[in-house]
């Protein structure tokens, strides 16, 4: 179970996350509260951008965030040309998908039992 503070914190970072993201106009985001379940971490972010140079936009833009918040990053994909990029931050890990590989992977259905977080 999360702490309070730590979920206060949390969700005002994932706010400006997602100010951020719909600024970048991201296609259907969802956060997906995963404190419940085994992973080992609190959050997924899910987006969908809509082409390579826009995926490769939001991974940039969104490791600038975390680096300009102090917020660490464990891992992030560097190349070009994915499907599904990945950036774990630790407590939240961000999924940008092309439109086919967020419909093949559809980790949103995978996932069914975890809360979504809406703002």
């Amino acid at each position: 179970m999360l702490e309070k503070n730590k979920v206060t914190r949390d969700l005002l970072l994932l706010k400006e996350l997602m100010a951020l993201l719909e600024k970048k106009e991201v296609i259907e985001p969802v956060i997906l509260d995963m404190s419940k379940t085994r992973l080992l971490t609190d959050y997924f972010i899910i987006c969908t951008a809509n082409s390579n140079i826009h995926m490769k936009s939001l991974r940039d833009d969104i490791v600038d965030f975390f680096n300009e918040k102090g917020k660490e990053i464990i891992y992030f994909d560097q190349g070009e040309g994915y499907d599904w990029l990945l950036i774990d931050a630790g407590d939240i890990v961000v999924h940008i998908f092309t439109k086919t590989a967020r419909e093949f992977y559809d980790i949103e259905h995978l996932w069914i039992d975890a809360e979504r977080v809406v703002f």
